[in-house]
């Protein structure tokens, strides 16, 4: 992970591929969208397929293009509270191959390739009418509020310059979608109790990185693994955005994030 994206590292990736390797999955995180350029040259190099996690990435972009149509797929949520959201539990696959599409169209179907013959093993994953109905209205709005939450980034930007509290580097060539708006501090814990006592609700995303889950403990990882991470999962908080905040709002956080840090030892 680059320390100051938290995006995927390309310099990184060489050394991880095995044997056993058969995709890369870049995750465009809090709607930052990772450098994708070195990283297709590596799959391409590599015969790999890139597969796009944009669940946090509606409408950012990468040198001009879209996140989701830049891999060979790309996964999208619309859960509730996703840039674009449904009124319940939603998502898409996106791709360019026609043999991809027909697969997946298949496997959300219980592997359906015609009506009652299976081909293949599925699941029950069709997203239902009514989600499509909300989306379809909802996405008729999601540049303009995709600006509202760049304007309000820019504000905390411009409201914490000064301060101790440093949100990840923004590349030049991207066009970030800020899911979420993600500071560190050394005092995670002091300051989301600060922030509660003044009645502004803050996040965590993500507190305990992927490696060190229980489910995944038969991969044989330990804290100290993956520092960069681990650190970032230790610091990282994330603060109120939304295309509804007032300017007076965010620079009411940014008051009270300020007044934590010059507080002193009272």
């Amino acid at each position: 992970m680059e320390a100051d994206t938290y995006n995927l590292d390309p310099s990184r990736i060489e050394d991880a591929i095995t044997a056993r390797t058969r995709a890369i999955i870049p995750v465009h995180l809090y709607g930052q969208p990772a450098d994708m350029d070195p990283i297709l040259e590596i799959a391409r190099k590599r015969g790999l397929v890139v597969v796009e996690d944009a669940c946090q990435a509606h409408g950012a972009e990468y040198k001009g293009r879209r996140c989701g149509g830049i891999g060979d797929l790309a996964a999208f949520s619309f859960y509730p509270g996703k840039n674009l959201g449904a009124f319940g539990e939603a998502g898409a696959v996106t791709t360019n191959n026609a043999e991809y599409a027909d697969s997946i169209r298949s496997m959300r179907h219980w592997g359906q390739t015609r009506r009652y013959y299976h081909d293949l093993p599925g699941y029950n994953y069709r997203m239902d009418g009514m989600q499509g109905a909300v989306l379809s209205v909802k996405l008729r709005h999601i540049e303009a509020w995709t600006d509202q939450r760049r304007e309000r980034a820019a504000w905390y930007d411009e409201l914490l310059a000064d301060g101790p509290f440093r949100p990840p580097a923004v590349r030049p060539d991207v066009r970030h979608v800020y899911h979420r708006y993600v500071v560190e501090t050394d005092e995670r814990g002091s300051l989301q109790e600060w922030l509660t006592r003044h009645d502004i609700d803050s996040g965590i995303h993500y507190p305990v990185p992927v490696h060190l889950q229980r489910v995944h403990a038969d991969l044989g990882y330990s804290a100290g693994d993956f520092p960069v991470t681990e650190r970032a999962a230790s610091r990282v908080f994330s603060l109120p955005l939304a295309p509804q905040h007032t300017r007076e709002e965010i620079e009411t956080v940014a008051s009270c994030l300020r007044a934590f840090a010059s507080r002193g030892d009272g």
